[in-house]
């Protein structure tokens, strides 16, 4: 149970984080020229919105990413480009083409960027995670056996 709410974390604090000063503070004009968000940003609802994201992508991690063999750098990769796709999917491609926005193609290269950035920031933190509990446990057994 540690393990998987330690990768809640390790997608919820740098997503939550990265999206409050990637949207709100640094890039904060360019969304204004798109004309895409509402004046009065609901926050907590985006902060409900990643933690069900979160919930569900360490379920993933855990039954997916976590049991695989090979090196955890080959692990963080596989994971972070799975996640990045599936999130740039809902999160860039679906909102594209639904709300009306000044320039899609500039709104597509800002999300798309976002997204790098969340994923390069999310995939090797999640896989420290459960790299780092896993090895305190395995420390644990062969002490004991």
């Amino acid at each position: 149970m540690k393990r998987y709410m330690l990768a809640v974390l390790a997608y919820l604090v740098p997503t939550f984080a990265l999206g409050f000063v990637w949207h709100l503070v640094l890039f904060e004009s360019y969304y204004d020229a798109l004309g895409i968000y509402r004046r009065d940003i609901i926050i907590p609802f985006g902060f409900l919105s990643m933690l069900i994201q979160a919930a569900i992508f360490a379920w993933v991690y855990e039954r997916v990413f976590a049991v695989t063999d090979g090196p955890l750098l080959s692990r963080a990769v596989r994971y972070g480009l799975g996640g990045a796709v599936l999130s740039w999917s809902f999160t860039t491609l679906a909102v594209a083409a639904k709300n009306v926005m000044a320039s899609v193609p500039s709104y597509l290269l800002i999300e798309t960027a976002f997204t790098i950035v969340q994923w390069a920031l999310v995939a090797p933190l999640t896989v420290a995670s459960s790299s780092l509990l896993a090895g305190r446990g395995e420390r644990r057994i062969s002490a004991v056996g």
